[in-house]
Formats: structure tokens, sequence, C-alpha cells
């Protein structure tokens, strides 16, 4: 046989043994690789994983943990709504314009602070510089059913051209709070003398009479006004204009119009309530 024939036969034995060496190589280095991935890999990533599944299992809550805490959100939020009177029924907002570090949004709020109901629109512009942010408020505007009281829409109107809701929202809260206090009153003397005691107006109204049971005509006026500055202090203000009959003042003038007078003074040493209650027992006793 020529020798040359063999010399290709080598030739191609020789370059099977090296692929067939390159395929085992790499048949080595892959199994290398998963056992190497299977031992410590594989093991570690199990580990980890398992970890996470703890961790997740820990965070989730049970329905009545979730309820748990749905409660004691709404008693937190029942507490604020209690101690500051604020309740908001609505709120809306649209975003009006928004940039890389500007964002200016349109708000809507409605909502009662005790009894006065009260209704809010305002343009909120938001700056970011660096990490800090900075808001401006604009476009103000403040619907009130008090705002028929001068002094209330004063102060409104003050509001409004400076748009500090801040001021607003503290300053309501007083105002709110003395009202309700005043209606509280009312409503207690009423429920306590209710053949002495006579709100004209209802509990909403400014003033009660207090009618003499043992003198015919005579009676008091007391007179509560709850007045707000243009700077948002609210101060009670309190008089008593007595309403006696001819005969009556003729033999008693001298006390009479010591009256308010006195009811002044008992405002400032007893305080309002016991200033009223001192003088409805007098009234019934027609001292």
């Amino acid at each position: 046989m020529d020798e040359s024939i063999f010399k290709d036969y080598e030739d191609e034995i020789q370059a099977l043994e090296e692929e067939i060496r390159l395929l085992t190589e790499e048949y080595e280095d892959i199994r290398h690789e998963s056992t190497f991935y299977s031992d410590e890999e594989i093991l570690k990533s199990i580990k980890s994983f398992q970890r996470e599944a703890q961790g997740e299992t820990k965070g989730h809550q049970s329905p009545s943990d979730l309820k748990a805490q749905l409660e004691s959100l709404e008693a937190d939020l029942s507490f604020l709504m209690e101690f500051t009177g604020f309740h908001f029924t609505s709120h809306s907002k649209k975003t009006v314009e928004r940039t890389a570090n500007r964002t200016v949004q349109k708000h809507r709020l409605s909502g009662k602070c005790h009894s006065l109901p009260f209704q809010l629109e305002f343009q909120l512009l938001e700056m970011q510089n660096n990490e800090k942010v900075s808001g401006v408020v604009s476009d103000l505007s403040i619907v009130m059913e008090s705002r028929e009281d001068s002094n209330v829409s004063k102060f409104v109107s003050r509001t409004e051209e400076h748009g500090d809701l801040l001021t607003f929202f503290r300053s309501l809260s007083t105002y709110a709070e003395w009202y309700e206090h005043r209606r509280h009153t009312f409503l207690h003397f009423k429920a306590k003398y209710p053949d002495i005691v006579s709100l004209p107006e209802g509990l909403l109204g400014d003033f009660i009479i207090l009618r003499s049971p043992k003198v015919s005509g005579l009676e008091l006026l007391i007179v509560w006004k709850i007045h707000l500055d243009e700077e948002g202090t609210t101060t009670p203000v309190l008089d008593l204009l007595p309403k006696v009959p001819e005969q009556v003042l003729e033999q008693r003038m001298g006390s009479m119009e010591s009256i308010p007078g006195s009811f002044r003074g008992a405002l400032r040493l007893l305080g309002i309530e016991a200033a009223i209650e001192n003088l409805i027992r007098v009234l019934g006793s027609g001292e």
C-alpha cells in the first residue's frame, strides 16, 4: 500500500484524537463547573432564598393583625379630629405644571371645624433646590358660612390676600372652639332652666333671654359675640341688656341700673358659665 495513504490515515486519526481530547477537556470543565455550583453556589443560593422567604413570612401580616392595625389608625385619626376639631370631607388636586425642579398643583378642600363648614381652593407651587423643597400658596379662596359676620369677613379677606393657610387653620380652630363652647353653654342652661332661658334664634344665635318667673315683663338679654380680628385673634365679648317694666324701674331703678356692671364684674371674677348661673339664680329668686 502506498505510504502516502497511510500518512493520510495517520493525519486523520491524529485530528480525531485531538478533537476527542478537546471534547473531553470541555466535558470535564462543564462537569467541574456543575459540581462547583452544586456544592457551594447552589447551596448558598438556597440558604439566601430561605432567609428571604423567612423575612417575607415575618413581614406578612395575618388578617387579624391588619384589622388591629387599621383599628389603631382609625383611633388615632379619631383622636386628632377630636383634639383639633377638623374633619375633612373631600380633597382633590390637579397638576397644572410639572418640570424637573418645580410642580404646580391646584387643590380643592372642604370640611368642618367643629360645627363650622368651610371650603378652600388654592394653588401650590413646590420648588426643589438641591435637597430642599419649598412651597408657595397662591390664588387662595375661602368660603365660610360665618362670613356674614363682618369681622370674620375681614379676616378671610386678609388671609386670602396673604395666602396664609397656617394662620387660617390655627385661627379657625380657636374661633370654632369658642363657637362650639357658646352653643354648648346655651344648650346647658336651656335644658337646666327651661322656664327661664329662651333662645329666640336657636343654639346658633349669639344671645339668650332670661325671663323672670317672679316679676312679669322683666327680661335680661345676654349678648355673646365672638370677635375675630384681621390678625386671627379670637376674643369672646359678653354684655347684658336689661328689659325692665316701667313700674319695676320706678321702684328699683338703682338696682336695675347696676345689673350690667355687676354681670361684667362677675364675668371677670367667676367666668362665663358661673356668671350666667349666678344671674339666673338671682333672677329666679326675685331678689
